[in-house]
């Protein structure tokens, strides 16, 4: 947990992927779109800690499915689900602009 708590803090936009989920591949899509570029933590591709980390955002996030699991400013926005409502609502660009992930 410590370490997806700190990954998510070093940058204003992380996703925590894997590299086989459609949906991940959306919602990276869905950033560059917008202008961002988030960290991107493909966790199958991480072999000393990927594991670790999917338990974490399982466990203490309550991701289900595990990814994508999505932070913006250092905070957990949530799943695709979540993060495409935000989307739909107009609200996601706001927040990558106040957490400095984008300029406009």
């Amino acid at each position: 947990m410590d370490r997806v708590k700190d990954l998510s803090s070093k940058k204003a936009a992380v996703i925590f992927t894997k590299s086989s989920c459609y949906m991940c591949h959306s919602i990276k899509q869905l950033f560059y779109e917008l202008g961002a570029s988030p960290a991107v933590y493909e966790l199958d591709n991480d072999a000393s800690y990927g594991r670790e980390m999917e338990w974490a955002l399982k466990g203490n996030f309550g991701c289900n499915p595990s990814v994508p699991a999505v932070f913006i400013g250092g905070k957990f926005v949530g799943s695709s689900k979540d993060v495409i409502s935000l989307h739909v609502d107009g609200s996601l660009k706001q927040m990558l602009m106040d957490a400095k992930a984008i300029w406009l």
